[in-house]
């Protein structure tokens, strides 16, 4: 099966407005685009209050694995494709979790989590993906 909007046209910079829609709907505030040194937009950047206290978030779009999968598929995968299928495939993403939030089942902060950033800018999955332990404890 073909991956996900992979004969997706819609540029990035619209699929980055989308999210930020999405997030500053749903309360997220400090938005901000991530570059890389070509001028790209390589993530989302936002702020979410938690009980009165800002935790701050870094969505990013990964459009070299992106970028392999349509390799892979033997479809369309130059750069600039793949950067648009990886930024349209996180816009969806990001609107399933929007779902999850109407329902009352779950908060915002919730559904972002691993993607909270420290200040040295180390989400909180990269640090458990270091240290598993920190999450799981000794294992008693």
């Amino acid at each position: 099966m073909p991956l996900l909007n992979y004969t997706t046209k819609v540029p990035v910079e619209k699929s980055v407005q989308d999210i930020t829609k999405s997030l500053v709907k749903a309360g997220a505030s400090s938005i901000m685009q991530d570059y890389d040194e070509t001028g790209q937009v390589v993530a989302v950047s936002f702020r979410i209050m938690l009980e009165g206290n800002p935790i701050n978030f870094r969505l990013p779009a990964d459009w070299r694995s992106t970028q392999q999968v349509l390799k892979n598929d033997r479809v369309r995968y130059e750069e600039p494709h793949a950067r648009r299928v990886a930024w349209r495939i996180t816009k969806d993403w990001v609107e399933a979790q929007m779902a999850l939030l109407a329902t009352k089942s779950v908060v915002l902060p919730q559904l972002f989590l691993p993607y909270a950033v420290d200040d040295r800018g180390v989400t909180l999955f990269e640090k458990i993906a270091a240290d598993p332990k920190m999450l799981l404890g000794d294992g008693r």
